[in-house]
């Protein structure tokens, strides 16, 4: 019997797409539209996309320090606007919360860190610098309160150590992404439902589009990937501009 040739499977750059706009219904929740709860559920699926496809860059670029260089200028473009969403537009500094581009960025730097220690050829140095990685990464994302905090840190790292498509990777990414946004992460309960499930584990939906990742890159134009970095900034200072001229829906 001739097999199909039809797999279903989502691009690199339809991923980007799909954390984009899940990540602006969130967005549109927090300034726009504070009523509309739907928004912020479906905005929970957006990070776990964001840091997959993260891991995937650290492991794809050809230019670690381009990559880092281009992460850090657009978290600090991105850092005013965002400050006005997290003030509700009334302040353009609030050190309490750094955008989720400085904890990307601090990802990075710690995948390359747990690359050191997983050159060499010393087993236990190799295991023990990884926990060390990651412990690091949970304080420091903590400290510098930046976007999910250490949890977010922690959550780039699982997609690192388990990039494999295997079944032992797909269920270790499962139980950790379960443990981090639903026993870490305090967010209210999900309404309706005869049983208390937070609000965050609807993250753990992500890993359905992640895991119809295949490695296709789909749009790799520049154009493209220029317009991912400067999405984030841009559509922020849009929405909270909106707020701020008193636009509520």
């Amino acid at each position: 019997m001739k097999q199909s040739r039809f797999s279903l499977d989502i691009s690199s750059a339809g991923l980007h797409i799909l954390g984009m706009v899940l990540m602006f219904l969130d967005h549109t929740y927090a300034t726009i539209a504070p009523d509309w709860a739907w928004l912020n559920w479906a905005g929970r699926l957006a990070f776990p996309i964001f840091a997959f496809l993260t891991a995937q860059g650290y492991f794809h670029t050809k230019n670690f320090k381009g990559y880092l260089g281009r992460m850090v200028l657009f978290a600090l473009l991105a850092e005013l606007p965002f400050n006005l969403m997290c003030s509700g537009g009334e302040s353009a500094f609030y050190p309490q919360h750094q955008n989720v581009l400085f904890t990307l960025a601090l990802s990075l730097v710690l995948m390359r860190c747990a690359d050191r220690f997983r050159e060499s050829r010393h087993v236990g140095l190799a295991v023990f610098g990884s926990g060390v990685v990651v412990l690091l990464g949970s304080l420091l994302g903590s400290a510098l309160m930046l976007d999910y905090y250490g949890i977010g840190v922690v959550t780039v790292l699982v997609f690192y150590f388990f990039r494999e498509r295997t079944v032992w990777s797909f269920l270790f990414q499962t139980v950790c992404l379960g443990f981090l946004n639903i026993y870490m992460m305090e967010t209210p309960a999900l309404p309706g439902l005869s049983f208390a499930l937070p609000i965050q584990a609807l993250a753990l939906l992500a890993l359905i589009p992640i895991w119809l990742y295949r490695g296709r890159r789909g749009n790799s134009s520049v154009l493209f990937r220029w317009f991912c970095y400067f999405f984030y900034p841009a559509h922020i200072l849009v929405l909270v501009s909106l707020a701020l001229l008193g636009l509520q829906l």
